[in-house]
This record gives C-alpha cells, structure tokens and sequence, in this order.
C-alpha cells in the first residue's frame, strides 16, 4: 500500500499490529497460555525451569539425556569473569538492582568476543547458554552488593533456581546454611509462569534492538531497560504498595470507587493487552500463595486479604468486567515473592531473569528465519514546517528549557 499511495497505518501501541511471526508463545482468545503448544498450569505442575527454557529454545521437550546435557552446559557458565565483579564496585551504593542488571549484561558483551557473531548459528547457541547461566548469578550479585553483603558463588551440586535463591541469601555465618526446599519448589513455579508471554514491550524491544544486528546480550539489556518500567516489569511492586495504601478492607469500596471516577488512580494488577479473561498465572499464583501460607502456618496475612477482597469486589462490578479488566500476573506475584522474603527491588530482577529465556528464545527465532529486516516504524509528522535559521540574539527563549539546579551534581 505505502509504495502505491504513500499512506501507512497509524496504529500507536501497535494495538492492531503484529510485529513479528513467532512459533514460541501463545495467549488464546480464551485466555490460556502456551509456551511452544504447551499449557503453562501444565508445565507449573510437571516441569522444571531449566526443562522449559529447552523447550522454548528447541521447541519440544527434550529427552533425558538431553535435558541432562543441557543442565550441564548451563552450570558450566554460571561462573563470573572477575572484571566483572569490579565492574559492580562502579555504583552507588543504594543504586537499583535494575539498573546494575541493564549495565552489566550490556558489559558482558565485551568479555565473550568469540560468540559475538550474530549470522553464525553456533555462536548464537553459546550466547543463548551463557545468557541463561550467568543472569541469575548477576542479579544476586546486584542484590547483595546494593545490600552490602559478601559476594556468593554459585554452587556445582545445586539446581538453578535454587542456586539463585542461595547466591540472594547466604548467611556468611552460617557454614550450614540451607534454603528451605519449599521455598525453591515455589520460586521455581514463579520462574516458569513468567518465562513467555508473547510480544511484550521487553520482548519486542530485544527483537528491535536485534534487527539492527546488535549482539544479544545488547539486546537483552535493551529488554531488561524496557521491562524496568511500571506498566510491565514493575507493577508487582506497584500492587504491593497500592495494597498497603488501601490499609484496610473496610476502605476497598471507596478506592475502588476512585479507581473508576479519578484518571489518577489506578487499580493495579487488574487489565491486560491480550489477557481479556483472568489470566491463568493470576489464577496459579494466587493458589500458590494460599498453599504456601498454610504450609508454614501463616495465619493472618492482611496484605493478601485485602488483595483477595479487591479482585472479590472488582470481577462483582461491571465496570470491570465489561471492560475485560481481570487480575493479571502481577496483582499476585508481589505477595508471593515478599511471602519467600524477596525485597521489592528485586522483584523486577527476578522478573527480568525468568523472562530472559522468552526474550532469548525470540531473538533467536528472529536470527534463524533468515534475512532479517531491521525494525522501522513510521510516524505522523506533526511538527514544524520548514523554518528560517534565526541569529543568537534575536531568539525567544525555549518554553520548555528549565534553568533550574541538578540536584544529583552530575
């Protein structure tokens, strides 16, 4: 149509649109979700993180050789160039453990020439292991150096989620120091429920940043940055404290009410681009967190009651229900990551490690279907008509340019 009439669509937030083909997830217009044809409750229930980055890496599960093999060459990796931990002493010492994620990864680039070739097929395999070995091992080291804390190694005898949790929170005191097995059967349901989910904002940034041929682990940095946001990777903390904001259950009608009459609020965890049904991983991590409760005997939990009685009162309001609005991943994923005691500010880093195989997983889909056509967007031009260069001294001042102090001295 453009090259006939010079017309294009304008379609922002690519609502109508689709931006790529893809075999790896897929959200149905009943509202279940399916990594490589497989239901994510199934996977949940049956299969380990490291089994569904194979499956949506390769397509299919693998045998149990395979699988073994894959494990090893992932652990294999899990090690730490030691430059790379200098590079960590470069931040704050309250920086976000996202944006130490988005630097280092980037960093990682230039300690891994010899994988760096994006047209060869070989070295885009060891990109994609070594990606998924050394994410979780960066983001404990974000979180213990924002914290203070001596750096964790990883250790050969431990699986991958549960090495993850050991690297986070190791006790330097205590030579004995376990993490309890339930806490990893749980973490290792939330990884899996959070490994694809289509063309999200992430997603579709790694596979942009790629298009121009950027090596992956730029583009997973581009993913990781994208996801930073609060309309996509951070909304779990935003619930959490939407929450505690609402204090009691007796003040839910009344921020609901809010909600629906004031653009300013917002009724967190509620609403999805694809889910318009309630999203089945709301509906997991929800009963993960019933279970975990009353396996370690919690009580009273008033932070998941009042979410309980928000998602009660919101599906009995029409407003929302006509508008598809149904809890979404995140409404739940907050409380189930504080019951395991994640601090908040990794909620994000956690994200961003079980989603990287999705993203991975893309970017080499995109590589692999052959000539790649680097993403370009057009836009609808609304600004000046060509203008007359103005000397210096006969300028208005900008409207928009603030002389006002930077309070950060940089």
């Amino acid at each position: 149509m453009y090259a006939k009439t010079s017309l294009f669509c304008y379609d922002p937030g690519y609502t109508i649109t689709g931006s790529c083909v893809s075999a790896i997830g897929n959200v149905t217009k009943e509202g279940n979700l399916y990594y490589r044809g497989y239901h994510v409750k199934d996977l949940v229930e049956k299969s380990s993180y490291i089994e569904v980055c194979f499956i949506l890496l390769y397509g299919k599960k693998p045998v149990a050789e395979d699988l073994t093999e894959f494990g090893i060459r992932i652990k294999e990796e899990m090690h730490i160039h030691q430059k790379i931990l200098d590079f960590y002493k470069g931040f704050q010492f309250d920086a976000h453990p996202m944006s130490i994620m988005v630097s280092v990864v980037a960093g990682l680039s230039s300690f891994v020439h010899s994988t760096l070739d994006v047209n060869d097929h070989l070295q885009r395999e060891l990109s994609a292991i070594k990606l998924i070995a050394k994410m979780p091992v960066l983001a404990a080291i974000a979180f213990r150096t924002s914290a203070g804390l001596p750096i964790v190694p990883p250790q050969k005898k431990m699986g991958y989620v549960e090495n993850f949790l050991y690297m986070m929170f190791q006790d330097p005191m205590d030579s004995e120091f376990e993490i309890p097995p339930i806490f990893v059967e749980i973490m290792e349901k939330i990884f899996i429920l959070h490994a694809d989910c289509e063309q999200g904002p992430s997603t579709t940034a790694v596979r942009m940043a790629g298009s121009s041929l950027a090596n992956p682990f730029a583009a997973i940095s581009a993913g990781i940055a994208s996801l930073w946001g609060s309309q996509h990777g951070g909304a779990a903390e935003e619930c959490l404290k939407m929450f505690r904001e609402i204090k009691s259950i007796d003040n839910i009608p009344e921020f609901i009410n809010q909600c629906k009459h004031d653009k300013a609020k917002r009724l967190w965890g509620f609403g999805h681009r694809i889910f318009k049904a309630y999203d089945p991983r709301a509906t997991i991590l929800k009963d993960l967190l019933i279970d975990f409760n009353q396996r370690i005997g919690v009580k009273n939990d008033s932070l998941f009651e009042i979410a309980l009685e928000v998602e009660r009162q919101a599906l009995a309001d029409d407003y929302f229900v006509s508008r598809g609005l149904y809890p979404n991943i995140d409404f739940y994923s907050g409380l189930l990551m504080r019951a395991l005691h994640i601090p908040e500010n990794m909620f994000n880093v956690i994200f961003a490690i079980t989603r990287s195989i999705g993203w991975i997983a893309n970017w080499r889909e995109m590589m692999g279907a052959g000539p790649i056509k680097i993403f370009r967007p057009r836009q609808i031009y609304v600004g000046h008509k060509a203008r007359d260069f103005v000397p210096i001294d006969q300028r208005d001042p900008a409207p928009g340019f603030s002389h006002g102090d930077n309070e950060d001295g940089y």
